[in-house]
């Protein structure tokens, strides 16, 4: 296949701007008011402490409100954050990152990035057409060369005493093995983790200068179709190329909307979940001790982690003025779906604000709700167990170095980006 012309558009601003969208709002930054009126889940306060703004937010008001991004609402109860998941009618997917840009109307029922940014009736099927890569069984022959990979990593820490596992482990697992799926070239992790924060981090930046890091994105993204298109190959770029949906090919937007969410969200939420997991056993001694001993523990505490320190908030975009339990939402209103808030909520989990890593009942969100669901819960259930199973082999004694040195990432991914960790 020596050309395609699905991809001879040239990448420009209208390319970009389409995947962010024409409606622009105010950059609203600074010091909260009030998280019952005024939230904003891009200030530092919201990273060094969310858990406890959130449950201050559940006695007061479970349903928040911020004038800020053009206006939002976030929900603090479980049973509210599934009925919103669920709820496809009342709102809309048409974009799950809510920033200062507002996607048009008509980049429904597509959106941005499918299928999570897909709406009924086109979900289904562009999510169906993912799951093979997907699978359990798919998965499973990923895991060696995670394992691998994960015992290289450790090897560079050379024998030093003091690590970042964030900066040298966590981060490092997801952009390979993500990366490999879609047939990247290992060399390139660096600009994938630069897109992540750009994606994820940077939504209150500029308009033009979102617009030019998402061009960055999409010029990666393309120029990798066109090198796939030239030498074709046994991956996830490949076997996208080659899907079609209802009788024919994908088109340029779909193709390489998939590929973005593959490796945006295929890498920091893992990323996040992977750090999570090991700030807390380094700053809690009995619960490394019972794993270390007792490794029959480790799937149960993995959940337990999964839960307590969810990573991923998800956004919605109200279709229509409506009354929603108690408060009047508008048309283009966005909402933040927190799986966190959900996950510990004590009306739904006993002992809700505790980690409790033998915790047998276990039905969390931290994949999501509704038709979203995360479809890359395997992939992300097996790395992170690997990461946790190599480490704790290799690395059975380890603290945190310096508690007050750990940084959390902003936005609607929360996982530490910095870990100074104390090792044997």
């Amino acid at each position: 296949m020596a050309s395609d012309e699905r991809f001879s558009l040239e990448l420009n601003e209208q390319f970009a701007e389409r995947r962010l969208g024409a409606v622009r709002n105010p950059v609203v930054e600074g010091p909260v008011s009030d998280w019952a009126t005024d939230f904003s889940h891009v200030e530092p306060e919201w990273a060094n402490d969310m858990y406890e703004i959130q449950a201050g937010l559940r006695t007061r008001c479970p349903i928040a409100r911020t004038e800020r991004f053009g206006g939002a609402w976030l929900p603090l109860r479980y049973d509210d954050i599934a009925a919103i998941a669920h709820d496809t009618e009342r709102f809309t997917s048409r974009t799950v990152v809510m920033g200062n840009f507002r996607p048009p109307l008509d980049a429904a029922p597509m959106g941005v990035t499918p299928p999570i940014s897909s709406d009924p009736p086109f979900h289904h099927p562009a999510r169906k057409l993912l799951l093979p890569p997907f699978t359990k069984s798919e998965i499973l022959k990923l895991e060696p060369a995670t394992r691998a990979y994960c015992h290289e990593l450790i090897d560079a820490f050379d024998g030093r005493d003091t690590v970042d596992a964030a900066v040298e482990y966590a981060q490092h697992i997801p952009m390979r093995v993500i990366g490999d799926m879609l047939g990247f070239p290992p060399e390139d992790a660096d600009e994938f983790r630069v897109f992540v924060e750009n994606a994820l981090e940077g939504i209150n930046l500029p308009p033009e200068q979102r617009i030019a890091n998402m061009g960055q994105l999409y010029e990666y993204l393309v120029a990798q179709v066109h090198d796939h298109i030239e030498n074709p190959r046994d991956d996830l770029t490949s076997y996208l190329l080659n899907c079609e949906l209802e009788g024919e090919k994908l088109n340029a937007f779909h193709v390489t909307g998939t590929m973005a969410l593959l490796l945006i969200a295929g890498i920091d939420t893992t990323w996040s979940a992977i750090g999570a997991s090991l700030w807390h056993l380094a700053k809690t001694p009995k619960d490394l001790e019972r794993i270390v001993t007792d490794r029959s523990l480790l799937p149960t505490a993995t959940e337990e982690f999964l839960r307590a320190y969810a990573p991923v908030t998800m956004a919605r975009l109200v279709r229509d003025d409506m009354e929603w339990n108690g408060v009047d939402m508008k048309a283009e209103d966005w909402i933040l779906l927190s799986f966190p808030a959900a996950n510990r909520d004590p009306d739904q989990f006993e002992r809700a604000d505790e980690v409790v890593i033998d915790r047998e009942v276990n039905r969390h969100a931290a994949f999501g709700l509704g038709i979203h669901r995360c479809l890359g819960s395997h992939l992300a259930r097996m790395e992170l167990r690997v990461a946790l199973e190599v480490w704790l082999e290799r690395i059975p004694a380890f603290s945190l170095a310096d508690p007050a040195a750990v940084v959390w990432s902003k936005g609607q991914v929360r996982g530490p980006r910095t870990i100074p960790m104390r090792i044997g």
